[in-house]
């Protein structure tokens, strides 16, 4: 099992706010897009025993990490991970075909400042899709908000990652709320997090 240090210090906070949505004893369907080394699922399938948890990745290492803790915890409501490549089209993703279009949450961390135009696209797209009607889109990260980044170390971070890839860097939460809306989600809430991130929540209409 794979263990990222950031990991471990925000998936409590990523806990509550989505305790915000739903409540310990819903029976719910959650799709998560880059599910990284699985620390996060594990630790929101231990918190709500009736639903259903669908991890997925691209990275052989992530996948293998993500099994290793679905079979360290038991966590009989984790789906196995599946490989999704969030640039390919959302029909070629390998989901169950009982799951396509019935997710209730479909969650994402700290993947939209490190993708590619392709990959954010990929990702309104397909959660406008693949959510029900009522359902959650909930992206964590750090953002530029109204054309505005702070602190100064995230501004500092922003140009450090437009200086590895031209692509990547903090988006600003007006083009998300815009690109949102182009895929039938609206903006519901922007909820403060630990060490300057956010969390964006949208709805499905």
């Amino acid at each position: 099992m794979m263990r990222a240090a950031a990991a471990e210090r925000n998936k409590q906070a990523i806990l509550e706010v989505i305790q915000q949505y739903f409540k310990a004893e819903d029976a719910f369907k959650l799709l998560e897009i880059s599910s990284g080394t699985g620390q996060h699922v594990a630790h929101l399938a231990s918190q709500y025993p009736n639903a259903i948890f669908q991890p997925s990745e691209k990275d052989p290492k992530c996948l293998d990490s993500i099994n290793a803790y679905i079979e360290h915890e038991k966590l009989h409501n984790v789906r196995p991970p599946q490989v999704i490549d969030v640039t390919h089209p959302v029909d070629s993703w390998t989901l169950d075909h009982e799951l396509k279009s019935e997710f209730d949450a479909i969650l994402n961390i700290n993947m939209i400042h490190i993708s590619s135009n392709a990959a954010v696209d990929c990702l309104f797209l397909a959660s406008g899709r693949l959510l029900k009607t009522g359902g959650y889109l909930l992206t964590y990260g750090p953002y530029s908000v109204d054309g505005t980044i702070s602190p100064e170390s995230n501004v500092n971070f922003d140009q450090m990652l437009r200086g590895q890839n031209s692509e990547w860097g903090l988006r600003d939460t007006k083009f998300l709320v815009e690109l949102a809306l182009k895929n039938g989600l609206s903006f519901v809430k922007m909820h403060d997090m630990p060490a300057n991130n956010k969390m964006l929540s949208f709805l499905k209409k």
